[in-house]
């Protein structure tokens, strides 16, 4: 059944779909995802998923739309049917205006999409691409797992132009174990050649419950292979000064984009905008309320598949049902209402992250009171310290974004 709507006033809404599923799991990966998950698995998630686009809707009729981000693990992995079952359920079930295009996102990995799948993707009103290619050296990518060669993301790359994509992100990675700024710059610079209207170049970051950690963290064998911090911040000043030249702004403290090419999705994010997360693991945040999905794929298939009236082929019949609830106490876990001081503080973190930066107005518009009130001393010290810029805007200098952590840490208020 279709639903009307009455566009007026309606509130902005980022929605995030999470796909959990990998072909391999990378060697630097700590997301919530799977590897060698049986196809009847994967059905009965995308089932659940569906239930559960459908049954959340009653709580959004009064907002529209404006981004969707299909992510993961590896979204592209899914059948064009499952992607267009996703994307149509969203649009049956809420408001998307007829004035504005939603930016629709969906993750790719080389080697998991093809002409035609392309083509269908386009058909389907995804209009934006995020490719995860990582490194222009073959070797480093088999050193951080990745299933592709860099040729393989070329020939991606150039059929996602052919097929009127004009909205490609590609992620990179540097500060890789024993990897050199030559090394970098040659991935950079054949990145550049490509003109994608997006560059995400993020810092490798050791997580604990990887592979990586237990090779390169401090106390591992090899961790005297990773790059020391000066390092890391030399190329990542490098990085910012190459990309400059060619028209790509840092708009973040990791993402660059030619002009009008911003992630609207992760605007949203660190400009505290309302999205909703529908699958495994998923967060959301609505009128300052944050919360996640289960992290558990048994119970998240379970709970809907019942809910819906479906058997699962996935769950064997010893399972135990006391874990199994109505959807929206079964799923829903760490439901918390952001106090004041924890609404500023994420407003702070956030927004010093970009580039634009917080601004004072908007501050005391929001919060109905000066930023001064809240942080005068904290302000003037970082100021005379050099990491911070006061005028219209607070914003985090380049000596402020080496060390943003500490600065971040400033702002609690506890």
């Amino acid at each position: 059944m279709y639903l009307s709507w009455i566009t007026i006033s309606m509130k902005p809404l980022s929605i995030y779909v999470h796909i959990p599923f990998c072909r391999a799991k990378c060697n630097y990966c700590d997301f919530l995802s799977f590897t060698f998950a049986p196809e009847a698995v994967q059905r009965d998630y995308v089932k659940a998923l569906l239930l559960e686009i459908e049954i959340e809707a009653a709580a959004y009729r009064d907002y529209e739309v404006r981004t969707v981000f299909i992510g993961g693990g590896t979204p592209s992995l899914l059948s064009v049917e499952d992607i267009k079952a996703i994307i149509s359920k969203l649009r049956k079930c809420y408001c998307f205006a007829d004035d504005i295009e939603p930016e629709i996102t969906i993750e790719v990995n080389p080697g998991t999409v093809t002409d035609d799948i392309l083509c269908c993707y386009r058909e389907l009103g995804i209009n934006r691409l995020s490719f995860g290619v990582q490194s222009a050296d073959d070797n480093e990518l088999k050193l951080l797992g990745r299933i592709h060669t860099f040729e393989e993301f070329l020939g991606g790359y150039h059929s996602a132009r052919k097929h009127g994509f004009n909205n490609i992100n590609v992620d990179i990675i540097f500060s890789l174990p024993s990897q050199t700024l030559s090394s970098w710059t040659n991935t950079i610079e054949q990145i550049v050649k490509l003109e994608p209207e997006h560059i995400s170049a993020y810092s490798l970051i050791i997580e604990p419950d990887t592979p990586f950690y237990d090779l390169y963290s401090v106390d591992a064998c090899k961790g005297s292979e990773i790059i020391d911090d000066e390092t890391d911040r030399d190329i990542y000043r490098f990085t910012k000064g190459f990309l400059n030249e060619y028209n790509y702004t840092r708009y973040e403290i990791s993402n660059y984009a030619k002009n009008g090419y911003e992630c609207m999705h992760n605007i949203t994010y660190w400009r505290r905008g309302d999205y909703v997360g529908f699958g495994l693991g998923a967060a959301s945040m609505i009128n300052n309320t944050r919360w996640s999905n289960i992290g558990d794929l048994k119970s998240y298939i379970m709970i809907y598949l019942n809910e819906g009236g479906f058997e699962s082929a996935f769950l064997d019949k010893n399972y135990d049902e006391s874990k199994i609830g109505k959807q929206n106490q079964g799923t829903k876990i760490k439901l918390h209402a952001l106090s004041l001081k924890e609404q500023i503080e994420e407003y702070l973190f956030l927004g010093l992250r970009l580039t634009d930066g917080v601004n004072l107005v908007q501050f005391k518009s929001t919060f109905n009171n000066d930023l001064f009130y809240f942080y005068k001393d904290i302000l003037n010290e970082l100021k005379e310290n050099k990491l911070i810029n006061i005028d219209n805007t607070v914003t985090l200098t380049d000596y402020g974004i080496d060390i943003s952590n500490y600065v971040m840490s400033r702002f609690l208020f506890e």
